[in-house]
Parts: C-alpha cells; structure tokens; sequence
C-alpha cells in the first residue's frame, strides 16, 4: 500500500487545521506528565499471578525427588529431568531423548549454542565458525533484537531478509544460502513472530527443510517462544521443523528452543532445547564442563505445577483472558483513529506478545521520540532490523501486556497523535506538486 497522508484529499488548510487541533491534544497529555511504559514485552502483575503456587507446590518436609529418585538438591541432572523433558517433548513434538532442560531463559541456551559454534564448530564444521574470515547470519525482519544482539556482540555479520506473511522471503533466502559458504544461520520466530505475529506456513517449513546449502554446517535457530501463547480459540497451526529435516534428510538442520519465561515467571522460568542426536550430544559435552547440573527444583516445581500439555493449555487460556482485552484495546485504537488516514498500518495477530505498526518511511524514530516526550516509552525505532538500523525507518513494535487497560487507552492514543502528527508534518514540509 502507498499510506500517504495526501489520499485524504484535505486541502493544505484543512491539513493545517488538523495539525493544529492534534497539537493542543499532544499538549494536553503533555501536561498529565505520564510516565507510560511500553518498552518491552512483560508479563503483567495478573498474569505473574496465575503462577504463585509455584512458590509451595513443593512441600520441605517430603524428599525433593524426581520420578527416578533423582536429589533435586544435589549436583547432577546435566540436561534435564525426565519428567521435564516429556513435558517440553509434548509441547513441541518430538520426542524426550531429543529434548535439554537448560536454566531459566532459552536465549541464554541460543547465546551458548552460536558461541560454542564460534569457539569448537557443530557437528559437520570444517573449522569453529570464529576461525573463519567472515561468518553471516540471515536475519528476517522485523525480528527479535536479542537475536540481533547475541550476532553483534559475536562479530556475526547480519543480512536482512524480507519477512512476508508465510515467513522469511524463501526466493531470497534459497539464492543466499546456496552461494554463500559464510552464511551459517538464519533466526527464526516461527510461531507469531516477534514482532509481526505471523506463523510460517507449510511451504515455507518445507523450504527451510529441503533447501540446498552452501554450508555444510548451516543451521536453523528456531526460536518457538509463543508456541503455547494463543490469543484465541483458533491457533495457528505450525508445521513441524524438526520432523520435516529429518524427512528431507537433514537431521541436524535445526536447533529448537522455547521456554516457560511468559508462562510463569520471567525471572525463574525454565529454558528448552530440542535437535538431533547428534546435535545434542555436542551440546551435553560443552554443559559437562560449563555446569554440573542445572536448577532441578525449578524443573521439579514446574512439571508438578504445569504437569502435561492439556493443563498448560488451560493454564495459557488464564494468560489469554488477561491480555487479549489489551490487544483488542490497541487494534480498535489504532482503527478508530489511523484507519482511514493512509498513514499507517499494523498487524492483527492471533497469538504472541506484539503487535507491529508501520508508519510512512522516515517518521518512526521522530514518532518514538514523540511518543517519550510525552510521557509514553516504546520499544526504540530500528529495534526491530540487525544494528538497529531500519532501511525505511518506519516499523514500531507495540507491547501490549504490561500496562494496564486505562494506561494503555492512553499510551495508545498518545502514539495515535504522534503518528498523525509526524506524518502531517512530513506532508506539510513537502514542496508543492
């Protein structure tokens, strides 16, 4: 779509007109000096709520055991309990000896997968990836910043691709990959993208499976955090990654990962591997000399508290009916007083934790700083594209879930102005056609 402010047919006055009366309505939220946090995608206070029983599930007076006997309180358990590993087994669908039980954030697991690959290689490098001249990653995006960060602070060079509604642009990501030996990775939120909320489709799974790569150490890390994360009744439905490799014959394709960080606590959630054997026997070589056991009472408490796939679900339709209100808030919001305006568009997604707005070209950092001025933080522009640098400078990623429903009303319209504003601006500077 080509959003331009000038398909309302408005003439400059009456253009100018709306500016002003926009500007006396950003004054005034001005002066309610609001302090409107946005910034990132947290769990709110009701949501942290839903898990307290997490914190005496456990009972100091009966042994802290797993199923097989195993001290909770004492060293061992290298790669996760059993128990655990059926859980995370039945949520991403592969099976238990397939699984690792890390700590408590699955991008702690992502940043030693890509560093352990940098110092020793994978399975199938000729040499560790930091001995070579140049390693590259395939970033989709918009995408997760932690991603991003984890390829800058490793000196890993990062190529945009296109993110589309079926996933990654596969036409670029098939010609990059098979001509480039230095490509390596390619990131991937596959399940209501962080920020887009878009699921891969079918075809895209099979693509990213079958491909023909120039590296023969090429990998997928394929970062399944909304998995569970369902907005509705009708969840996207995401094909099996690790299932589909094998069948292309390419077992060792893939890293998965998930974890409990927006099901419990963020703080002290549980992170999760899945990939082949192959893969994982080099991970647990690494973790033998890294750790002589993660934190087997968190494991213990969450599988006694979450217990099977069924009761999590139960346990996310809780989440569901706490934010899905907020997410609705933000979509009407922005319908009411962007939808007829050509400015600006945005995702209406069925699951995860954000919802993406993309404004004119060259408006959405001045939006942001708009935004902070008046009170309200958002996520900065560029956040979401490798270096912080988007090419058009126009995506923003909205954060629905930690404010509350009348502080989002606010934060909302809030940016609802700065977004018009910006834009009327850029409108009324141009020269005349």
């Amino acid at each position: 779509m080509d959003n331009r402010i000038d398909d309302l047919q408005r003439s400059e006055e009456e253009l100018k007109g709306l500016y002003t009366n926009l500007r006396f309505r950003y004054q005034e939220y001005q002066n309610q000096e609001l302090k409107l946090d946005m910034s990132r995608g947290k769990p709110c206070p009701e949501q942290l709520e839903l898990s307290k029983e997490l914190l005496t599930i456990l009972d100091a007076k009966e042994p802290i055991q797993a199923r097989d006997g195993t001290d909770c309180l004492n060293y061992g358990g290298l790669d996760g309990l059993p128990e655990a590993k059926e859980l995370f087994a039945e949520v991403l669908s592969v099976s238990p000896q397939e699984v690792i039980i890390g700590g408590n954030a699955s991008l702690n697991m992502m940043h030693d997968t890509i560093t352990n690959a940098m110092l020793f290689g994978l399975p199938g490098s000729e040499l560790p990836w930091g001995r070579l001249p140049k390693v590259k990653f395939l970033c989709p995006s918009p995408g997760y910043d932690r991603h991003f960060a984890i390829c800058e602070l490793l000196g890993i060079e990062m190529i945009i691709v296109d993110l589309t509604p079926e996933g990654p642009d596969m036409d670029q990501v098939e010609r990059l990959i098979a001509e480039d030996d230095q490509i390596k990775g390619i990131w991937c939120v596959p399940k209501y993208s962080n920020p887009e909320g878009i699921t891969y489709s079918d075809r895209t799974v099979d693509r990213l499976a079958t491909m023909r790569t120039k590296a023969k150490d090429f990998r997928i890390f394929w970062d399944d955090a909304y998995t569970v994360h369902h907005l509705t009744d009708q969840p996207d439905e995401l094909k099996n990654i690790l299932a589909t490799c094998k069948e292309a014959g390419h077992p060792d394709r893939v890293f998965m990962y998930t974890s409990t960080s927006k099901v419990t606590f963020p703080g002290s959630g549980i992170g999760v591997m899945a990939a082949s054997e192959d893969n994982l026997t080099f991970i647990r070589k690494k973790l033998s000399i890294q750790t002589i056991g993660p934190d087997k009472v968190n494991q213990l408490r969450h599988v006694r508290f979450l217990k099977n796939a069924a009761q999590m679900k139960q346990h996310m339709e809780k989440h569901a009916a706490i934010i899905k209100p907020k997410f609705d808030v933000v979509l009407q919001k922005l319908e009411a007083a962007l939808g007829d305006m050509n400015i600006a568009t945005w995702s209406k997604p069925n699951g995860g934790y954000f919802i993406s707005l993309n404004t004119l070209d060259g408006c959405a950092r001045e939006v942001v700083a708009m935004a902070k001025q008046a009170g309200v933080t958002l996520t900065h522009a560029g956040a979401t594209f490798p270096y912080g640098q988007d090419p058009r400078d126009r995506n923003i990623r909205i954060a629905p879930t930690y404010p509350s429903l009348e502080e989002l009303e606010k934060a909302i319209e809030v940016l609802c102005i700065c977004v018009q504003l910006v834009s009327l601006d850029k409108r009324l500077s141009e020269p005349p056609r």
